[in-house]
C-alpha cells in the first residue's frame, strides 16, 4: 500500500473496553479500504490492551501501541509520530463513524484540493440515523475565512475527531501533554496553516458522551485549561489573523465570564481563590474596548460593558440572576 494513498486513523485508548469495539468495528467496516488504525493503548488498566492486540491479530491494517499512561494529549502525539498516511484522522474510542466517514472525507479533501475536511455531528447516545436535510454540499474556505469560522463558534468548531487532514499540515505540531480542553490548543493552529479548509454537510462522525468522561465530570480548575487555550490563540491571530483578534478578544473576554460564573458556584475555597487569580489575569489581558463592543446585540453589550466596569461584580450578578449558566 503507497503511502500516499493511505490514511492513518489514530485512536487514544484507555478505560473504554465497553465501548472500544463498537468504535473499532465502525473503521473496519468502512467503504474505504486503504488506511491503517493506529490504536495507542495509554496504559489502560482494564481490558482494552487485549481488545487492542486481538484486532490487529485479525486485521493487518491494524496497529497497536501499547504505552504508560500519560492523557490523550499523549496518546495522539505517539499516534502521531508512528502514522504513515498523507491523511490524517482522529476517532475518540467510545465514539463510532459511519461506513463512508472516509471515502466521503477524502474525496472532498481531493476534489476540492482542500488540506482539511470538516463533516457534521451526531450527538447520540447510540442512534445512528443521519438528520433529515442534509445537502452533502461542500463549501470551501481559506485559512482566514475558515479562522474566522471557528473563533466564532460558526460552521467550524474545535473538535479534533470530525475532520480528515493532510499530514503535512500536522507537521511539528503536537497536543499540549497534561491539558483537558487539548482540542482549543492544537486546532487553532492547524487551521492557520492549512490553505483552504472544506466543510462537508453531511452527518459522518457519531459522538457519545458518556457518563464519567473528562468533559462530563464536574467543573474544576482544570477547565480554566480552555482560558489558557483561548488565550494562547489570542496571541496567534494578533501576530498571523489581526482582523480577526477584535473577535476573538470579546469572544475570550465572555469566556472568562463564564469561567468566573463557574467557579465562585462550583469551586471550594482554596480553588476558587487559585480561580479567581488566573481568571483575573486573563480577563485583564483582553478587555475589549467601548468600541469593540458596539456591534453586539444590545444584551450582550451591556453584561459586557458592566464586565469591564466590574468584573467580579458582573459575575456575581449574573450567579444571582441565574444568567449564562
Amino acid at each position: 500500500m503507497k503511502t500516499d494513498e493511505l490514511i492513518s486513523v489514530i485512536i487514544p485508548v484507555y478505560q473504554v473496553e465497553a465501548y472500544l469495539p463498537r468504535c473499532i468495528d465502525s473503521l473496519l467496516a468502512q467503504t474505504q479500504k486503504a488506511f491503517e488504525l493506529i490504536l495507542v493503548d495509554d496504559g489502560s488498566p482494564d481490558g482494552c490492551g487485549e481488545i487492542c492486540e486481538s484486532y490487529a491479530a485479525r486485521d493487518a491494517r491494524v496497529r497497536v501501541i501499547h504505552q504508560q499512561n500519560g492523557g490523550l494529549s499523549a496518546a495522539r502525539n505517539a499516534g502521531l509520530a508512528a502514522a504513515q498516511g498523507a491523511w490524517i484522522a482522529f476517532v475518540d474510542s467510545d465514539d463510532w463513524v459511519a461506513p463512508d466517514f472516509l471515502s466521503r472525507m477524502l474525496a472532498a479533501g481531493e476534489d476540492t484540493d482542500a488540506d482539511i475536511c470538516e463533516c457534521s455531528v451526531l450527538r447520540t447516545t447510540g442512534a445512528t440515523q443521519r438528520p433529515a436535510g442534509e445537502s452533502g454540499r461542500i463549501r470551501v474556505f481559506d485559512a482566514e475565512e475558515a479562522m474566522e469560522q471557528l473563533v466564532s463558534d460558526g460552521l467550524f468548531r474545535q473538535h479534533v475527531w470530525n475532520k480528515l487532514y493532510r499530514a503535512s499540515c500536522l507537521a511539528g505540531i503536537l497536543f499540549e501533554p497534561g491539558k483537558t480542553n487539548e482540542d482549543e490548543f492544537w486546532t487553532y493552529q492547524v487551521f492557520g496553516r492549512a490553505a483552504r479548509i472544506a466543510r462537508l454537510d453531511r452527518t459522518l462522525y457519531y459522538y457519545f458522551q458518556r457518563p464519567g468522561s473528562i468533559m462530563g465530570s464536574g467543573y474544576s480548575l482544570r477547565r480554566l485549561d480552555a482560558l489558557e487555550a483561548k488565550q494562547a490563540r489570542q496571541r496567534y491571530l494578533e501576530r498571523s489573523f489581526p482582523r480577526l483578534a477584535p473577535g476573538a478578544g470579546i469572544n475570550l473576554f465572555a469566556s472568562c465570564i463564564y469561567a468566573g460564573q463557574m467557579s465562585l458556584r462550583c469551586l471550594n475555597a482554596e480553588d476558587r481563590r487559585a480561580a479567581v487569580q488566573r481568571i483575573s489575569a486573563v480577563a485583564l489581558s483582553c478587555r475589549p474596548t467601548a468600541r469593540a463592543l458596539a456591534k453586539l446585540p444590545l444584551r450582550q453589550r451591556v453584561w459586557l460593558h458592566l464586565a469591564r466596569v466590574d468584573f467580579w461584580g458582573t459575575v456575581r450578578l449574573k450567579n444571582l440572576l441565574k444568567k449564562g449558566l
